[in-house]
Order: C-alpha cells, then sequence, then structure tokens
C-alpha cells in the first residue's frame, strides 16, 4: 500500500442513504478510494453513530445506549455522506443537527440528491455542506473528498512572535542609515560653508599676526 493510500485508509466516512443500491454503490466506491466506510439507511441511524440522539424517534433512543448521551460521537467520523431525500429526516435535517452539535460542527457533510434543483443546491451548501454530488455518485466525485478531509485534519498553526534577531538587525539598520544620513548631510554643510562657526572661521595668516615695530 502506497503512503497516500495509507494516510486515506485511516479516514472515516459515514454514508447515509436509504436506497440500498445506491448505498452499495458509494460503499464501493468509497472503499476503492481507501476510505473506511460505515453506511446506514436513515438519519436517525446516523445519528446514533455520531452519539446524538433524534428527538422525534423515541424508540431509538430507547434502545440504543449511545443515544442517550448527545453529542458524544462513539466513532471516530471524519466526513459524512448523505442522501438528501430520506423518509422522516432527510439529509438537509441531518446536515442542520450536525452543523448545530458543537462537539461535531466541524465534520465535512456533502449532500446527494438525484434531483438538481438549485434552490436546494444552494440552501445545502449555505448551511454548511462541503458538496452536493448529483447522483449517480462517480468515482471521480470521491476524489473531490480528499480535500475537505486533508483541510479538516491539518492542525491550525498558531501566531508566531516576530523573531528578535530580525527585530534587532532592522533596528540595527536604522540607527547606521540615520548616521550614514548625518554624514551625508553635514558634508554637503561643509561644501556649501555652512557648517560649524570653528570650520567657517577664517584663518588668519602668520604675517597678519606680525607685529610692528
Amino acid at each position: 500500500m502506497t503512503v497516500v493510500a495509507a494516510a486515506e485508509s485511516r479516514f472515516h466516512v459515514l454514508a447515509v442513504d436509504d436506497s440500498v443500491i445506491d448505498r452499495k454503490l458509494i460503499e464501493m466506491l468509497l472503499k476503492t478510494s481507501s476510505y473506511q466506510v460505515t453506511t446506514v439507511d436513515s438519519g436517525s441511524k446516523a445519528l446514533e453513530v455520531l452519539g446524538l440522539r433524534d428527538e422525534g424517534d423515541s424508540s431509538s433512543a430507547s434502545s440504543s445506549p449511545s443515544s442517550s448521551s448527545p453529542d458524544h460521537q462513539e466513532v471516530d467520523v471524519n466526513l459524512i455522506i448523505t442522501d438528501y431525500c430520506m423518509p422522516g429526516m432527510t439529509g438537509y435535517d441531518l446536515l442542520r443537527r450536525v452543523k448545530g452539535s458543537s462537539s461535531l460542527k466541524d465534520i465535512p457533510v456533502v449532500i446527494m440528491s438525484s434531483e438538481n434543483v438549485p434552490a436546494r443546491i444552494n440552501r445545502c451548501l449555505e448551511d454548511g455542506a462541503e458538496e452536493f454530488f448529483l447522483k449517480p455518485v462517480k468515482l471521480a466525485d470521491m476524489k473531490k473528498l480528499k480535500s475537505h478531509l486533508l483541510r479538516r485534519k491539518q492542525p491550525q498553526k498558531p501566531e508566531q512572535a516576530p523573531d528578535k534577531p530580525a527585530e534587532e538587525a532592522a533596528a540595527a539598520e536604522v540607527t547606521v542609515s540615520g548616521s550614514s544620513k548625518k554624514r551625508k548631510a553635514a558634508a554637503a554643510m561643509d561644501q556649501e560653508g555652512l557648517g560649524s562657526p570653528e570650520r567657517t572661521k577664517p584663518r588668519l595668516s602668520s604675517s597678519s599676526l606680525a607685529v610692528e615695530t
């Protein structure tokens, strides 16, 4: 396995689709792209995997131990890809629940749909979806997921204070530059006869200092 494939295999994708055929297809494409995959057939089951409780599904909450502890992710999921049109909880509803969770809001969410509805697409993207794929999903679409996964994995670099040696060097350069300018100004004044009084005082010849007898 190459280094790139090994890195991608560490990414875990949660795929949500009520269609068995579409679910199998997305699972195959993700595994072909070396991702780890967990598939579920509804938004409420996706919430269970994520450790969120579906408020509208009391039976799910009572049957699943993990659902009793909201905002506690039982499985490390790096990205969610979900169908838009599903009975009960839609993909858009799932998107809103994930983005509304303080502990899960940073997980990238990708929406899929067989219907090209611009208003629906724009609403999903405006509310936090990273991508909107039109079905049937293709292998090329899977490559688009990598940038979102890598961006989330990359740690934020803290702001570094300016380097003191660099500051000192800059200050020294300013001082040297200032001294050079002063020397040039003094030289110019000497040439124009505007120097100090000692320099501009006329010199007396030895003959003018002789005392007449």
